[in-house]
């Protein structure tokens, strides 16, 4: 309720109380994830992303443990550390990530499940975000969201929130493109 409020310092102290009680009680793993990618989230709103990334990447790391890499859970896990790592522009760590995980998500979830399809989209965003990027890592972004675009339009419809988000990145890619061919 703290959090839902916006009241993220008050909601940060009772999350961190909760989890180190859940500690004392050795409650399950699995749920000591959960708190933990919590209070990740509240980390992050609270400006501190460098913590949220700590937190986010042992999820992570738990999950993986825990569940194995193909996992819904652990796939999620991924995804939101990638996200983490593309906030802080940390771009070839997202990348790296992705592209091992995008792979076990198409492999077992398939190419039109609402994951799969956020990871590609997150994978193209880095690609064409990193300064670093190549001609071909340009390319390969607008591949990318040629083809995650009319999926998530035809899945999710025109009225989803993300639809705009995902057109608009596919058409920022497509500009650098032509300016970077050009």
């Amino acid at each position: 309720g703290l959090y839902a409020a916006g009241h993220y310092n008050d909601a940060l102290s009772v999350q961190e109380a909760n989890l180190s009680m859940m500690r004392r009680l050795h409650v399950p793993e699995g749920v000591l994830l959960d708190v933990q990618s919590n209070l990740a989230t509240t980390y992050a709103s609270l400006g501190r992303h460098e913590r949220a990334l700590q937190i986010k990447r042992d999820v992570y790391s738990g999950r993986l443990k825990l569940l194995g890499e193909e996992h819904e859970s652990t796939l999620r896990a991924a995804n939101n550390y990638a996200s983490s790592l593309y906030d802080l522009k940390r771009y070839g760590e997202a990348k790296t990530l992705l592209r091992k995980t995008i792979s076990v998500a198409r492999r077992v979830r398939g190419d039109s499940r609402e994951l799969t399809l956020k990871m590609r989209w997150l994978y193209a965003v880095a690609l064409h975000h990193d300064p670093d990027a190549t001609l071909d890592d340009v390319r390969e972004a607008v591949e990318t969201l040629e083809s995650v675009t009319p999926s998530w339009k035809r899945i999710f419809g025109p009225a989803h929130p993300e639809t705009g988000k995902v057109q608009h990145a596919l058409k920022e890619a497509r500009k650098k493109l032509a300016a970077r061919a050009a």
